[in-house]
């Protein structure tokens, strides 16, 4: 017999349709897929050649739980360069990825009884986690024309005797919003005056477009950093997702908690991903700018081709490499005898009739909404858009 929380929680749904899609495709079928959250590109040179070399000297060992020293040090030295940040070894753990480090620090933070507010639309994984903790999550709907940003006004409104947390995500998967100083500022000074912890995903902070620079929150104030976790990793910006390698920092106390849990469960990330996520966080950083250069071509084409189709509406993402149309008006209609009424249904008339693989904003907090990645090539995007325009031209 499975435990009830077996029964309760669904599997990603950004990796279900991921294998989904590799399946029609081994059946032959021509795919064209925006699913998957990673880049295209591969990993840089460099960053392989370390790996290598860690494996041709023997690093092939267990590490300490948290992570070698010199990667440490080396994440130290990019908050201090990136953020204005500084930390301490003891207060950076490293993790077989950000979702592994954020699900590490839920279990840290978070119990039954306390309420993690959550604004939409938020990262699929988000509510899973939390509620994995016992801790319900508390979901804050932000909208469109208020650039997707939750605000301490909005926020004050959910506040009760047992909320314990905020999940900020920045720039956001799946919109790629972002926030200003002057809000961050806001939500800073809510949390100190309710004593909160302010969990601040900052994974994409590194792809972002129209001049805009990232800030973290815990960079305004020390009162907020000293209740900030910070969560990022090298899966992003350096098109490493299947290396594994997350890190997390904040106060040492908590740090430590997630290290006694990392031990129980997966003890050290793997020992050659460490010494690759060393190359790249202290080589060379111009491969960031090529990529971030082609991510914003592709954007520019979806939001363009995306907002030709009759009704649908796209915000122009500031960071991030997802695009996340609002497909409500087209919703209600039918495709052939098939009813269109939902995010889940569009998606599936995209896959199974016209190849074409997104997911559906539903998963995201969203109904009516899909997000695309836009982390593929514009052969498959020029090729999936074209796709999408004949489905919506087809619903009556």
């Amino acid at each position: 017999m499975l435990s009830g929380r077996a029964h309760a929680l669904k599997p990603s749904p950004t990796l279900a349709i991921n294998a989904k899609e590799k399946v029609l495709r081994a059946q032959g079928l021509d795919i064209a897929g925006f699913g998957a959250g990673e880049p295209d590109f591969d990993t840089p040179q460099h960053i392989k050649n370390a790996a290598i070399d860690a494996i041709n000297k023997g690093f092939t060992k267990y590490t300490p739980v948290a992570g070698i020293e010199p990667l440490k040090d080396a994440i130290i030295e990019k908050f201090k360069n990136d953020n204005g940040l500084t930390f301490k070894r003891e207060e950076v753990i490293v993790s077989c990825g950000g979702k592994h480090g954020l699900y590490n620090l839920f279990q840290a933070l978070f119990q039954e009884g306390d309420e993690v507010i959550i604004p939409t639309p938020y990262w699929v994984s988000y509510p899973p986690m939390v509620e994995l903790t016992g801790a319900q999550p508390i979901i804050v709907d932000t909208r469109e024309e208020d650039d997707y940003q939750v605000t301490g006004d909005l926020i004050k409104r959910y506040i009760t005797s047992r909320t314990k947390g905020i999940v900020l995500n920045y720039p956001s998967n799946p919109v790629g919003s972002v926030y200003t100083v002057e809000n961050l500022a806001q939500i800073g000074k809510l949390a100190v005056e309710h004593n909160l912890y302010i969990v601040s995903d900052e994974m994409y902070e590194k792809l972002v477009y129209d001049g805009y620079k990232h800030t973290s929150i815990a960079s305004i104030d020390n009162t907020f950093k000293e209740r900030t976790i910070i969560s990022n990793g090298v899966s992003k910006a350096y098109s490493m997702t299947g290396w594994r390698i997350g890190y997390t920092a904040g106060p040492k106390e908590i740090i430590s908690a997630m290290s006694n849990i990392q031990s129980q469960s997966t003890s050290n990330p793997t020992s050659i991903s460490q010494y690759a996520a060393l190359a790249a966080l202290t080589g060379p950083q111009d491969f960031i700018v090529t990529m971030v250069g082609e991510f914003q071509k592709r954007r520019d084409y979806l939001v363009r081709e995306l907002t030709s189709i009759p009704g649908v509406t796209c915000y122009n993402p500031r960071g991030a490499f997802y695009v996340f149309p609002n497909f409500n008006a087209v919703l209600g209609k039918k495709f052939k005898d098939r009813a269109i009424d939902t995010s889940a249904a569009l998606t599936e008339l995209l896959l199974e009739e016209f190849h074409t693989a997104v997911v559906p904003g539903a998963e995201f907090g969203k109904e009516g909404y899909l997000r695309l990645s836009f982390a593929t090539s514009m052969e498959v995007i020029r090729k999936g858009i074209e796709r999408i325009q004949n489905a919506a031209a087809s619903l009556v």
